[in-house]
């Protein structure tokens, strides 16, 4: 008797898309479902794993390197994989939704890498997902080209040697596809994302010199590294490419992974292309981990906390220290500025401090960084231009200089600033205007002449529920509290239904948009992501 053949994907309560039959075909699906078949019990059992540690760091108001894992840091003979052609001069990253507009100007931008995103800068609605995909094999294929209906303004690929290396960043662990489900069990988006990316374009890239290159979010332990290595394993013997063509970068953006950076390496070093050092989700992080940790641990306006706070910098050199040390490349943090085609002096001062920023990177011995817009990657060119010469990296430069204690990198009352009344009212009103957008589909959208994403409105309303249960009191003399919380929404909504007028108001989201960050942000249950209630609302 023969066994009985394994049960299908199936798509569940998705509208058909155009041309989605060319990324769902049935041995995509069938990949998708053996990667979920595999590896979604491990990713379950992992992200319990989370909550065990989140609650032994509510006990202590502590973290430490792991001591299980010191002899992998110890051993100074073991170096990451050397990296591949097209991702060993990373000077300037570009990152951006893989909408069809965006894919075109990314590619063509003069950047070094496009980190295309179906992560933070993209709202996972089913079209996003789908065509996403299509827009980048499309994209491999040179059969994509744009109109704006817009402006009438038409936009093709430039020439294939002077494109960005793409490097796609699916999603974190933690969410699911709710429209792809085996026996009833969504799967993880993550596996989704990279499923249909890697199944369809491996070879193609292997085929084009370059190869299927990832950024890995949200990462919260060296298992979790571990975990994506077998997948990389798996995947790269399902289509039949050689081990290693894989190449993933990860973000360390929680505070749990920033005591890890060598381990996490060492789990991915056959396929590990480097580390990056983000700021807002890397907050945000902290927040979620010591928000019951007292007054020591509350972080004032976000704005405040640059990457020369001190607890900031000891994470940053430590990435760069740890990179070099192993032979991984390490990536800088994003230049979030929108230019104004209005405001030349606006844009004056914020390119003035793109540069000092970057120069910033450069110096400290990072081999690249990441921008929003196309305009901003001049500016960091230069300053890695500046530093680096000829030369693709400088991963030679081994920052021995550098050393951290486990305490630094929580020191978070080294920062002389405090919580304003104006850092209230600006988390309020760029969490509004970011879920708003977002529950409409769109992920990377322009608030205050900054490009935000998931993790902005993610650093927003943790930042609003840790003030009120921290008791802050604002340089005014007011108490951070539910009711002023609530109030000062109620003001951002009306101001937004004058500025936007009522037909635009009554078409939008904005209530919705309202009462989910009030959710968020007054919940004495702190949700682990806004993502997962916002998730339930995306339609």
């Amino acid at each position: 008797m023969s066994a009985p053949a394994p049960s299908t994907l199936a798509i569940v309560d998705a509208e058909p898309l155009p041309r989605q039959e060319e990324v769902l075909t049935d041995a995509a699906l069938a990949f998708v479902a053996e990667l979920h078949r595999q590896f979604t019990p491990r990713r379950n059992e992992l992200l319990a794993r989370r909550g065990e540690r989140r609650a032994e760091i509510a006990r202590t108001s502590t973290l430490d390197f792991l001591p299980e894992t010191a002899a992998v840091r110890a051993d100074d003979s073991w170096k990451v994989a050397p990296a591949p052609a097209a991702l060993n001069d990373r000077r300037v990253e570009i990152t951006g939704p893989t909408d069809r507009k965006m894919t075109i100007n990314a590619l063509n931008s003069g950047a070094k890498v496009w980190l295309a995103d179906f992560e933070d800068a993209s709202a996972p609605t089913w079209e996003n997902v789908v065509l996403g995909q299509l827009n980048l094999t499309d994209a491999y294929e040179r059969r994509i080209d744009f109109t704006d209906p817009k402006s009438g303004k038409s936009y093709a690929l430039k020439p294939a040697d002077e494109l960005a290396t793409v490097v796609m960043r699916p999603r974190g662990w933690h969410l699911e596809e709710r429209h792809l489900q085996l026996d009833g069990v969504s799967v993880p988006g993550a596996l989704v994302d990279f499923g249909l990316y890697f199944f369809h374009n491996a070879q193609r890239l292997i085929d084009l010199g370059k190869g299927p290159y990832f950024y890995l979010p949200k990462t919260e332990s060296h298992l979790e590294a571990r975990l994506w290595n077998d997948v990389f394993v798996f995947a790269q013997d399902y289509v039949g490419i050689p081990q290693g063509t894989v190449r993933a970068t990860v973000l360390i953006e929680t505070i749990t992974a920033a005591y890890e950076m060598e381990e996490i390496l060492y789990e991915l070093r056959d396929h590990a292309a480097g580390l990056n050092a983000g700021r807002w989700d890397y907050l945000f992080s902290i927040v979620k981990n010591f928000r019951d940790g007292g007054a020591k641990f509350v972080l004032p306006d976000r704005n405040a906390v640059t990457m020369t706070a001190p607890f900031m910098r000891a994470y940053t050199e430590l990435l760069v220290r740890t990179c070099h040390k192993r032979g991984a490349h390490a990536i800088g943090g994003m230049a979030a500025f929108i230019p104004s085609r209005r405001d030349a002096e606006v844009n004056k001062v914020a390119f003035e401090k793109v540069k000092a920023d970057k120069d910033r990177e450069a110096n400290d011995g990072f081999d690249g960084s990441w921008v929003a817009h196309p305009d901003l990657v001049p500016i960091a060119l230069a300053s890695f231009d500046a530093v680096l010469g000829e030369k693709p990296n400088q991963k030679d430069r081994l920052r021995e200089d550098v050393s951290v204690a486990p305490g630094d990198l929580i020191a978070i009352d080294s920062l002389d600033a405090s919580p304003t009344y104006d850092g209230l009212r600006n988390a309020v009103a760029v969490g509004i205007r970011y879920i708003e957008a977002w529950l409409r589909g769109l992920g990377a959208v322009a608030i205050f002449n900054l490009m935000e994403d998931a993790a902005t409105a993610e650093i927003s309303r943790s930042q609003i529920w840790q003030w009120i249960n921290a008791d802050v009191v604002f340089e005014n003399g007011e108490h951070a509290t539910a009711d002023l919380a609530r109030k000062v929404a109620a003001e951002e909504l009306a101001a937004i239904r004058e500025e936007v007028g009522e037909e635009t108001f009554t078409a939008g989201k904005w209530q919705q948009a309202h009462d989910l960050l009030l959710q968020v942000s007054l919940d004495q249950d702190y949700a682990d992501f806004l993502t997962l209630p916002a998730y339930e609302q995306l339609r």
